[in-house]
């Protein structure tokens, strides 16, 4: 099994990135690990940083983990300009460290000096001969690209740089009696609601965690996402169960600044605690499936398309900026494919 790590810095905490293609037997290993989280910023499983893990994970001495001087700076330099340019913390973390693992590969040689067959190479020597996956490659290439637009003097031609070959990977998808049980195996309020908005309204992770109470537009049976992702706007129906649930879930909880808030009043839930409740809801069900949030999700959006809803109005509802993001899941329908009679009927 292939797998690297680094040393990074993660919300001002000294912590251990590491990076490896999905695989069941080494997350449930990683689990074990005092301190051990998933940030879905970095796309990685992150520790602490102490000896034992460097031990652990066989990372090398902190001096050769670090880019020259000048990628220092640059890097510094790009962080702002990201930054000036209104990018999320999330992306500008995501991109300073895949720059940075860039950066480190080409330590000796100054950047004005770097080529496209440069990129070509760290792809093959570090990124294939690690085995790290196609999605961290293209936020590697997002990062260069978007770095060498800030650089005057380089050899970069930044429109040549290529990128993976995307895999052709369908959502996942669950079925309705699937979603109704998972929805259902909470007897807590909270819990029910948070799960229920995500799938009632085709919510990403963050778009409900970002939810205030003043989102909630009851008169006209709306959601008003602020924000979201791409920074941008949109709203999404609430139904008239969802709304009966809310009432009674503000009438016992009374958030203060969050729709959503942790223990302490008028802080927002975490995204560890929001997959704990799903995780939670999987075990009781005895649901084996490794079912994620963005899974109800996709069941909404799929669910939409079997009932009639025009791919149109369902990209708007999801915040997709292209009709072919929100196609994929014409594939995944059940609906039309069981329409049809398979020749082995007449055999």
């Amino acid at each position: 099994m292939n797998w690297s790590a680094k040393p990074i810095k993660y919300k001002g905490n000294n912590r251990i990135a590491v990076y490896f293609e999905k695989n069941t037997d080494l997350i449930r290993r990683i689990k074990q690990v005092e301190g051990a989280r998933w940030s879905p910023s970095l796309v990685a499983w992150h520790l602490p940083d102490t000896v034992e893990n460097r031990i652990r994970f066989k990372i090398v001495p902190q001096s050769n983990n670090l880019p020259s001087s000048e990628g220092m700076e640059q890097i510094e330099k790009f962080k702002q300009w990201l930054r000036s340019k209104r990018y999320s913390q999330s992306t500008v973390v995501t991109y300073s460290e895949a720059l940075k693992s860039f950066l480190v590969f080409y330590r000796e040689k100054p950047i004005a000096e770097i080529t496209n067959e440069d990129v070509i190479i760290y792809n093959n020597d570090y990124i294939l001969k690690n085995n790290l996956s196609a999605s961290y490659q293209n936020q590697t290439v997002n990062a260069v690209k978007l770095f060498f637009q800030t650089i005057r003097d380089t050899k970069m031609l930044v429109d040549k740089i290529h990128r993976p070959k995307r895999a052709k990977v369908l959502p996942n998808v669950l079925s309705k009696e699937e979603v109704k049980l998972i929805l259902n195996a909470h007897s807590n309020i909270k819990h029910k609601m948070m799960l229920s908005m995500i799938y009632s309204c085709g919510l990403r992770r963050s778009e409900l965690l970002n939810l205030k109470f003043s989102d909630i537009d009851s008169k006209r049976n709306i959601v008003l996402l602020k924000n979201a992702k791409g920074k941008k706007d949109r709203i999404a129906p609430l139904s008239p169960k969802i709304l009966a649930m809310l009432r009674e879930y503000y009438i016992a909880y009374k958030p203060k600044i969050w729709l959503f808030e942790g223990q302490n009043a008028g802080e927002m839930y975490s995204e560890y605690s929001l997959q704990s409740v799903l995780k939670q809801a999987l075990k009781k069900i005895g649901n084996t499936k490794p079912v994620t949030l963005h899974w109800l999700r996709h069941s909404y959006a799929t669910h939409l398309l079997e009932s009639g809803t025009d791919l149109r109005y369902i990209q708007e509802l999801l915040g997709h900026n292209s009709s072919k993001t929100t196609e994929i899941y014409t594939h995944v329908s059940t609906k039309s494919l069981q329409q049809i009679k398979s020749p082995f009927d007449d055999l």
